[in-house]
């Protein structure tokens, strides 16, 4: 279940950023770049800020 929350989380960002970015202002692109290296550093340690939090809320893989 976490790995699914996470999931949704980061592609709700990704998607929220792009609209942003086009609809607000072009600097909303760097959002969309944070989400995406944080996708990357959790890929490479296997450590995310979110399924901390999420295991500290009780939710079970």
């Amino acid at each position: 279940m976490k790995n699914r929350i996470v999931r949704a989380f980061a592609g709700s960002f990704v998607l929220i950023s792009l609209l942003l970015a086009h609809y607000v202002d072009t600097s909303w692109y760097w959002f969309t770049a944070f989400v995406g290296a944080n996708l990357l550093q959790s890929s490479i340690t296997k450590w995310c800020l979110l399924e901390t939090i999420l295991t500290k809320l009780g939710i079970e893989d």
